[in-house]
Parts: structure tokens; C-alpha cells; sequence
């Protein structure tokens, strides 16, 4: 039987090197993408061109109806669905004096009800043995100034995490989820000046950036072996916090 991952956000950055890494770890893929449908059609081009099976899907991770159809479209497709990578979310910096109220309702409808919707279907659908990952950010441990709203959010992520993993026992669902450092995305760099991304490529005792790659390396990680790591954070950061 064909293991099958739905990864939101599947077009770029973090999301797409998971859902390369995961269709060479032998799963069908259903790349999921909200607006950037040239890039997740290219995910998934790589994605067969190596021998993979993919397909793409878009949808609004906080619209109910479009996630439920992409859970369905991965069952009539490929019979199931085993593991859940969720990585969509988007950011607005500014102090909380500053913040524009729209902005924030805009971070907390993408990274929090898009998080629990995704995990509502999930918890309903995912097979059992399968796994559930979520991504927070070490933001939430560094307490960078200007970074309120975007860890405001990541926090509710983690309390999702954490309560949904207890919430599936009996199914040996894992629910886990990853919290990167600074890592070299479009999303990270957009807006930093080089002096600012190499003071802060400096700081982990591994002094660089992460890379996508070294964080669907953990998602591989959760989603396959790590039958014993359930209702977890893990920080991704080089050492960073």
C-alpha cells in the first residue's frame, strides 16, 4: 500500500523541500497551495520527474470546504491519507505599538484557524499509524522584538499540537510539531538587508542559516521512524534556543 501526505504550502520554502523529501521517502504527495499554482505545479514536475507521485491542489487553509476537498481529492486519488504536513503561514513584522489590527486578524486567520481546520480533517481522515505535523517557530523561545503576531500565532499552533496528540489515543497517530530557526526561504529573507542575515547566520553555534532541506529532514524524520516521539516541539535552530 501507497503512504500518502498532504503538505500545505507545499509550493515553496519549508513546504516544498518536505514535500520533495517525502516523495523520496516513497509517499504520494498532494501539494497543497494557496496562491502560487505555477510553483506548486513545478513541485510536483520534480516530483515525478524523479519517479514520484504527486499531484496539486489549491486551497484557503482557513475555508472548512476547500480543505475538506483537498482531504478528499487525496482519497479518491491515491485510497487514503497517512501523514499531514502542515506548513502554509504568512507573517507581518512590527512592534505591538504599530501593528495593524487588519494585518493581525489576516496572521491569526492564515496560522491559526488554518492550523485547526487542517487538523480538524486530519484527526477525522489520517489512517491509523499515520502522523500529524504542525510548524511553530523558535521565535516563540528567542522573543525577537516585532515578532508579537507571528509568535502570538505559533503558540496557539503548539497548544494544537500538543492537545490533539493526546486527544487521538488508541489510534498510534503521532502529532508533533517543528520549530525552525532562521531558515534561508523567500519568506525569511524578503525584506533583510545582508547585514542583518549574516548577523543572524552568526548566532547558532553552527554559525548559518538552515536550509529547507535540513528541516524536511525532521519532517521525514516524524512522518516515518519516529513512532516514538508523540505531542512534541521540536526546535530545528542549529542550537539557536
Amino acid at each position: 500500500m501507497t503512504r500518502v501526505a498532504i503538505v500545505t504550502g507545499g509550493s515553496r520554502g519549508i513546504g516544498r523541500a518536505a514535500a520533495e523529501r517525502l516523495a523520496s521517502d516513497g509517499f504520494a504527495v498532494v501539494v497543497v497551495y494557496g496562491g502560487n499554482k505555477d510553483e506548486a505545479l513545478a513541485a510536483v514536475e520534480a516530483i515525478t520527474a524523479g519517479g514520484g507521485q504527486a499531484i496539486a491542489a489549491q486551497a484557503d487553509v482557513a475555508d472548512e470546504h476547500a480543505v475538506e476537498a483537498v482531504f478528499d481529492t487525496a482519497e479518491k486519488t491515491f485510497g487514503g491519507i497517512d501523514v499531514v504536513v502542515h506548513a502554509a503561514g504568512i507573517t507581518y513584522l512590527a512592534p505591538v505599538a504599530e501593528m495593524d489590527l487588519d494585518r493581525l486578524d489576516r496572521v491569526h486567520r492564515t496560522n491559526i484557524r488554518g492550523p485547526f481546520v487542517v487538523a480538524q480533517q486530519a484527526a477525522r481522515r489520517v489512517r491509523d499509524g499515520g502522523a500529524i505535523i504542525n510548524f511553530s517557530t523558535s521565535v516563540l523561545a528567542l522573543a525577537l522584538p516585532g515578532y508579537a503576531a507571528y509568535a502570538a500565532s505559533k503558540g496557539a499552533v503548539e497548544g494544537i499540537t500538543l492537545i490533539l496528540a493526546r486527544e487521538l489515543r488508541g489510534r498510534d497517530i503521532t502529532v508533533n510539531a517543528v520549530a525552525p530557526g532562521p531558515t534561508a526561504t523567500a519568506l525569511f529573507l524578503d525584506g533583510k538587508d545582508e547585514e542583518t542575515i549574516t548577523r543572524m547566520a552568526a548566532q547558532p553555534p553552527l554559525e548559518r542559516l538552515g536550509t529547507p532541506s535540513d528541516i524536511a529532514e525532521v519532517v521525514s524524520f516524524l512522518a516515518g521512524p519516529a513512532r516514538w516521539v508523540n505531542g512534541q516541539v521540536l526546535r530545528a535552530n542549529g542550537g539557536l534556543a
